[in-house]
């Protein structure tokens, strides 16, 4: 018959499940950001595509049979902005100067090719995890 746990083994129970809980913790915060680098090194390499003229089309005529006036294109983490969200959170004229990767080149499509058409462009901060600025969206407003 086993003897009874002593209260140095329950310590060490305790303490064997509190490491393996922060290795836990550990590695998956590892793979959080190895995630987050690849999910930001695609956005980075990413362009607008060929056929998105077609795209746009179709999107915004169904947006317009649905009765909406603006269509949300593009998000992606504030942390891919220059300056982490900061001047389109405050709404500044100078925010298309913070897009990085495929947001910019979504801008510089927008600016080309669909600003001269009518359409409007905006950027807002949809989403303030722990009080800061996270996702961004773009949106197609006509």
């Amino acid at each position: 018959m086993p003897g009874l746990l002593r209260p140095e083994d329950l310590q060490m129970i305790a303490s064997d499940a509190e490491m393996a809980e922060l290795e836990r913790e550990r590695a998956l915060k590892r793979k959080q950001k190895q995630e987050h680098k690849e999910l930001q090194e695609a956005f980075m390499a990413r362009k607008v595509a060929p056929e998105a003229v077609e795209r746009i089309n179709n999107a915004v005529r169904i947006a317009a049979k649905n009765g909406q006036h603006h269509l949300q294109v593009v998000t992606f983490p504030s942390s891919f902005c220059s300056d982490g969200g900061r001047r389109i959170n405050i709404a500044d004229p100078e925010w298309p100067t913070t897009l990085t990767g495929f947001a910019k080149d979504a801008y510089e499509f927008y600016n080309h090719e669909l600003r001269p058409l009518g359409y409007k462009l905006r950027a807002e901060i949809i989403s303030f995890p722990g009080g800061m600025p996270g996702e961004v969206a773009l949106s197609l407003a006509w």
